[in-house]
């Protein structure tokens, strides 16, 4: 074999390695960055690369920003002051330092770490905000970046702090001190220095110069990264409360005709449609569906309008979805450089608003969504609502109690959902000496629209027991729908029937566990396929 052959081979394996290596890879762009591309990075650890063109626009921006400071034209945060201190004009000298000082004084969060999910992928935004070449900082930063997601050295960072506009300043400043070697940061499952973490993984560390700070700061990357992987979680949890809604409807011997498709495309709302679809899919082959078990004429709402309530959930969800991934791909940041017009304008492409209203609502709908199941579960249990159900799903009332207390822990928690659930996109407080007197509180939508997910959780839970309960009760009755029968399996894996009293604590934290795991929506969806 030839010099040159045996060269073309060589050529040609490595380029079948590299295929390999980057065909698992998430190549950033700047644009058609998704939720679920935000959760497989930030969960699952997937590989992350720049696209040669956002290298190149990365550079071109750098370079005209450069030629900008040589020249000596002001720039806000590049030349100047922040803030309520904007027209402060820093010299040479001042303006090596001062990208330390802002990121040291902005580094000014509170309490408990947030989650290394969310921290990575507020990371993995803003190394899509850099790749438009928008943003001025020098590539050396983004790589960086990229390169802390990729070997797994990810900042400690206080979830605490940030009012969610001039971007997540706080929490994204403790990202930026590991581009000084400063702060602490995770490697290996454990914390330690941030210079510590760098050196371990092989990191090299960028320094800060003049931009570089405040364009990893400037964004609101932190709480639209959370409100990215909390919509993926938001979705299957609204899956399988239209699961949960087919094993009571079914238990309750519900008049399935307001599930027909027909009713709902006629009115027009596409979250219904899909509802009523989801819901008799679950229910399809059973005796209930067949019209083979005698119900009422009409049903209380909690069981009739299922589909335009939660599908009112999936409506607003959808719009907040939307409204996250414009501003995943977009350009969040300030100022902001149009190297092809040599251009910089200051503006507030920071402001969180935009994702913090539509997160509000959003939260607001996995709480309504709740409050449903809830008033399922108390039909369940109702003597007077459940169509011949034993009391409280007890086969000795009186004695035993049954799943008496089990509403009274569902209803605890939905009360604090309604708490969350005042939204938080009004709350704004003035701060930087009235300079920065709007804001969008976005980051604390961010946080409450987890804890109202994380009750809801248990809520759900506690209907899918009850109707489990329920079905149990019924089998010698009539038969159920395979999606049903399916959800009733994995149940019973964790939770057994309740043939006399026990402590329930340890019942309902395994639901909520199981609704968490999303286990009984894979079991329905594997066999009956998506119920999107």
């Amino acid at each position: 074999m030839s010099f040159l052959a045996i060269l073309n081979s060589i050529v040609v394996f490595y380029y079948i390695i590299f295929t390999i290596i980057t065909m698992n890879s998430l190549i950033i762009n700047g644009e058609g960055l998704s939720i679920h591309d935000v959760e497989r990075v930030a969960r699952k650890h997937q590989i992350v690369e720049l696209h040669p063109e956002a290298i190149e626009r990365i550079n071109i921006c750098r370079q005209m920003v450069e030629g900008k400071i040589n020249s000596g034209e002001i720039m806000y945060g590049v030349n100047t002051g922040i803030g309520e201190f904007s027209e402060v004009i820093l010299s040479d000298d001042q303006v090596k330092d001062f990208q330390k000082y802002l990121i040291y004084n902005h580094a000014a969060g509170i309490g408990d770490p947030a989650p290394l999910e969310y921290v990575r992928a507020a990371m993995l935004g803003r190394i899509n905000v850099h790749s438009h070449g928008n943003s001025g900082s020098r590539l050396e930063v983004t790589q960086t970046l990229v390169d802390m997601l990729n070997k797994g050295v990810t900042p400690f960072v206080c979830q605490k702090g940030s009012v969610g506009a001039s971007g997540d300043l706080a929490p994204m400043s403790q990202i930026a001190l590991l581009m000084l070697g400063e702060g602490k940061a995770y490697y290996q499952g454990e914390l330690m220095s941030g210079k510590d973490a760098m050196d371990k993984a092989g990191i090299t560390i960028p320094g800060l110069q003049a931009r570089d700070g405040l364009a990893t700061i400037n964004g609101s990357n932190f709480l639209t990264a959370m409100s990215a992987i909390w919509l993926v979680d938001a979705d299957r949890w609204l899956k399988q409360a239209e699961i949960a809604a087919s094993m009571s409807l079914e238990a309750l011997k519900a008049n399935m005709k307001p599930y027909t498709s027909l009713l709902h495309e006629v009115r027009g709302f596409s979250g219904a449609v899909r509802s009523a679809k989801a819901i008799n899919k679950c229910v399809s082959g059973g005796d209930l569906k067949e019209g083979r078990v005698q119900c009422k004429v009409q049903d209380a709402y909690s069981m009739r309008s299922s589909p335009q309530v939660i599908g009112t959930a999936h409506d607003a969800i959808k719009w907040a979805r939307s409204q996250v991934e414009i501003e995943l791909n977009g350009v969040g940041d300030n100022p902001i450089f149009f190297p092809e017009k040599d251009l910089q304008i200051s503006g507030a492409n920071f402001q969180g608003t935009p994702v913090s209203l539509p997160m509000d609502m959003a939260g607001a709908a996995i709480t309504m969504v709740s409050v449903l199941s809830e008033r399922r579960m108390n039909r369940l249990n109702n003597p007077a609502l459940s169509v011949g159900l034993p009391a409280f799903l007890t086969k000795g009332a009186g004695m035993f109690s049954g799943l008496m207390l089990s509403q009274y822990t569902a209803d605890m928690q939905i009360v604090e959902q309604r708490i969350l659930s005042a939204p938080a996109s009004i709350q704004s407080i003035p701060a930087a000496a009235d300079q920065e007197d709007f804001v969008s509180m976005g980051m604390n939508t961010a946080i409450k629209n987890f804890q109202i997910l994380e009750n809801a959780y248990g809520i759900l839970g506690i209907e899918f027991m009850a109707a489990a309960q329920a079905l149990d009760f019924r089998r010698s009755e009539y038969s159920f729908g395979k999606g049903v029968n399916l959800a009733h399996e994995v149940i019973r894996k964790h939770v057994d029937f309740l043939e006399i009293d026990r402590p329930l604590y340890e019942d309902h934290t395994n639901m909520q566990a199981l609704v968490k795991s999303g286990d009984i929506l894979d079991a329905v969806e594997s066999d009956l396929g998506t119920l999107d």
